[in-house]
């Protein structure tokens, strides 16, 4: 009985060192991944500035152009983009936005609004799916190193239905990457484009004087060549292109850091358990010699009368 013990648990041991080797090649992995993320992020981020600026810029000197700022006070149609990854072992990182998305719909049917769910990610498209929700479109495949052309797929998809009147408002729901340790849920508002001075009216805040002093020249001192219709028809789709990518960038690194920290408390976890195994298994290892030396002193003492009869 003792050497089966001894036996079953030396193959647990070996299991568990097995497992632990995958782990530790996944947080090695991750890590590296992080550092490739986080340049992409910084690369991109003038770019999605500057985008944002001068179509901001664009639509404000734009008299007909009320439908592309602001919140809409009661939008019917809503658009909610969730990007989540298309694996596992990542920790809290897939459920925490799911969690948020769940949230937010539930917000928007309690106002009769028709809420649409654009989903990246495998994950996403499951955990949906599992709980009878329709999914409108789904993107797969570009949460580990997302592109430039994945993004452009999802912004086709959702300009076109904004464009023909089928949605009143898009929200993204990802995680915005900080560092390595933090990474925070956010939903903020891809389509119509948000209003900074409504923005800032809303959550109490007064804009810079630069920033007042701009939006008052703008109407005066900004020329646009071709006319701001004709170039809001290109810039629109692009700058929903670098939203989106923006987006994809913060949640790869995002789950990449998970992941590293996930495996890496998986790996502390089997070290703790071989060794607690190791223990169990030398406890048994010395009760079997025990009750081997016992039986020995047992057999001796038993035939001693015997001898000397």
């Amino acid at each position: 009985m003792a050497g089966g013990t001894e036996r079953a648990l030396r193959r647990r041991i070996r299991t568990v060192q097995s497992t632990k080797k995958i782990t530790r090649a996944f947080e090695l992995i991750a890590a590296s991944q992080i550092v490739r993320a986080r340049s992409r992020i910084a690369a991109n981020r003038p770019f999605r500035d500057g985008m944002a600026s001068i179509v901001l810029e664009a639509a404000e000197g734009d008299p007909g152009a009320e439908k592309l700022i602001g919140t809409p006070e009661d939008p019917k149609h809503v658009a909610v983009v969730v990007v989540v990854g298309d694996r596992g072992l990542s920790g809290p990182y897939n459920s925490s936005v799911l969690r948020a998305t769940e949230a937010l719909a539930a917000e928007h049917s309690r106002r009769d609004a028709e809420v649409q769910l654009v989903t990246v990610g495998r994950k996403a498209v499951a955990y949906f799916r599992f709980r009878g929700r329709d999914v409108t479109e789904s993107f797969t495949g570009m949460s580990d190193r997302p592109s430039f052309a994945d993004a452009r797929r999802v912004a086709a998809e959702l300009w076109h239905r904004f464009d023909a009147d089928e949605l009143d408002l898009v929200q993204l729901v990802s995680t915005r990457f900080h560092s390595a340790g933090r990474q925070v849920v956010e939903c903020h508002q891809l389509l119509p484009l948000p209003d900074p001075t409504g923005a800032a009216e809303a959550t109490g805040e007064s804009r810079p004087a630069s920033e007042q002093s701009d939006a008052a020249g703008r109407g005066g001192y900004t020329e646009f060549e071709p006319d701001v219709e004709t170039l809001l028809a290109h810039l629109m789709p692009r700058a929903l292109e670098t939203e989106i990518f923006a987006a994809l960038l913060e949640a790869s690194a995002s789950e990449h850091a998970s992941r590293q920290r996930a495996m890496a408390a998986a790996t502390e976890n089997a070290d703790e358990l071989v060794l607690t195994l190791t223990r169990t298994m030398n406890r048994a290892r010395q009760d079997a010699i025990t009750t081997e030396i016992m039986e020995i002193v047992g057999g001796a003492e038993a035939l001693r009368p015997a001898k000397g009869a």
